[in-house]
């Protein structure tokens, strides 16, 4: 089994030392080292560190949240570094599930996890219902239509710019690219 270190700091001005020097105590043959945030999902060396990685090695952590900010990234990471027959450990939080009781470990904080999704789920679902037992509806509002209808003619007019447009009529890009769409479609149905 090869163990494959993961080093992450959020800022480049703080330093990797600490957790390098725990990786390579705990026995890395090679250490990727990245200076990112943990709510990015495009982490190069993480990346580059998961493809280096081959059945029966083992990704090494110093700690849990140096791979992900949330549970359920963490979660997610662990199902694929499981399909893939990859152990983890995190050398602080005392987790290898190359041992019985470390997938315990793991598989419990997968439960929590999904527990807590579902807690919030149906908290959101109760919120909602009580929202509408009082005549309020969930959303965002309708945008003017008389205001769609203008920011439509400014932009056909090519007088004025997109951020231009949004100023005077307070209609949001996404909202004109969509209506604009619609009139497309329209336009192609009756062609």
């Amino acid at each position: 089994m090869a163990k494959v270190g993961y080093s992450r700091v959020s800022t480049l001005d703080q330093s990797l030392d600490l957790q390098i020097d725990a990786l390579n105590k705990e026995g890395c043959i090679k250490i990727y080292q990245e200076k990112a945030s943990g709510k990015n999902d495009d982490r190069e060396e993480l990346a580059k560190a998961l493809d280096y990685l081959r059945e029966g090695d083992a990704l090494v952590v110093y700690k849990l949240d140096r791979l992900a900010r949330s549970t359920k990234k963490l979660i997610e990471l662990s199902e694929l570094l499981e399909q893939r027959g990859i152990e983890l450990i995190s050398i602080r939080d005392n987790i290898d599930t190359t041992s019985a009781v470390g997938k315990a470990m793991f598989r419990m904080l997968a439960v929590i996890a999904e527990l807590e999704r579902d807690i919030i789920s149906e908290r959101t679902m109760a919120g909602l219902e009580a929202a509408r037992a009082r005549g309020r509806k969930g959303g965002r509002p309708a945008a003017d239509v008389k205001k769609v209808a203008q920011a439509i003619k400014l932009y056909e007019s090519r007088q004025y710019t997109l951020k231009e447009i949004t100023e005077l009529t307070g209609i949001s890009r996404p909202t004109l690219y969509r209506e604009l769409g619609k009139r497309i479609e329209q336009q192609e149905k009756s062609s």
